[in-house]
């Protein structure tokens, strides 16, 4: 299924899309189980909350809830499963739609497991992705996978529409690149945001320059999302940063 016109001006408007059921059951299902039995064996790479430092996090990886388990890195690298979702031929055509070239996988950012867990799950502030990523353009298109509900009761994305255009001061963003609560001139902006309500086999596209903020897991389930990231071929890692350190795949 390629995307249409109106789906692919919704993305350039919005910065995002959102493809309902694009994944089979039987495919998250197979997905779901092998992460469940990766969580169950962890293998490094594995980032826990601990590492994250966001407010409420465990102060440690000693500390309650500090081995909790937010990402399983390297998902390409880990199984087939997720490795077939990552080249599926459809999911490249619909990413050179929207980058408007061919198209590679980044091993460096993404290309992991996002896990959420019940109590320990915690809250994300208003980012973008690009803040921390090292590319000749800021412009790379995250793939979002629910493998189940993803809701505001389970820390579901939230977007901000259209913010992959703003143009933003130095002092309405914190020292790690989210925006700061704190400011006026963010406020307006805050309130654009939107809860996302996912389905099983839902797929989200967005810009990479989006913000985007996540709540924390009040369910007793774990939310689970395959993430990868792409780029247009053009569009090279800057040589020497951790954009080209890790490699990637031409699709």
């Amino acid at each position: 299924m390629i995307l249409s016109a109106s789906q692919i001006a919704e993305f350039e408007e919005n910065g995002y899309l959102i493809i309902k059921q694009l994944v089979s059951p039987a495919d998250c299902e197979r997905m779901l189980a092998i992460t469940q039995q990766q969580l169950q064996h962890p293998v490094e790479p594995l980032e826990y909350e601990a590492d994250v430092g966001y407010p409420g996090a465990p102060t440690s990886r000693e500390a309650l809830g500090g081995k909790t388990i937010r990402r399983l890195r390297g998902a390409y690298q880990r199984d087939p499963g997720y490795r077939a979702w990552a080249e599926d031929p459809a999911q490249v055509e619909r990413l050179e739609q929207l980058l408007g070239e061919k198209v590679a996988l980044s091993l460096a950012h993404h290309n992991c497991v996002m896990t959420k867990h019940p109590h320990f799950g915690t809250a994300t502030g208003w980012h973008r992705d690009i803040r921390y990523w090292s590319f000749t353009r800021s412009d790379l298109v995250c793939v979002w996978l629910a493998l189940a509900p993803e809701t505001a009761e389970n820390g579901g994305l939230k977007f901000i529409p259209g913010s992959h255009k703003l143009q933003l001061q130095p002092e309405q963003m914190d020292e790690l690149d989210f925006l700061r609560p704190d400011v006026e001139a963010n406020q307006p902006i805050f309130a654009r945001g939107k809860q996302v309500e996912l389905d099983k086999g839902d797929v989200v596209f967005f810009h990479s320059r989006l913000f985007h903020a996540a709540g924390r897991n009040d369910t007793e389930t774990v939310k689970t999302s395959v993430v990868f990231a792409y780029r247009g071929i053009s569009n090279l890692p800057i040589p020497g940063s951790r954009s080209a350190a890790a490699g990637e795949v031409l699709l």
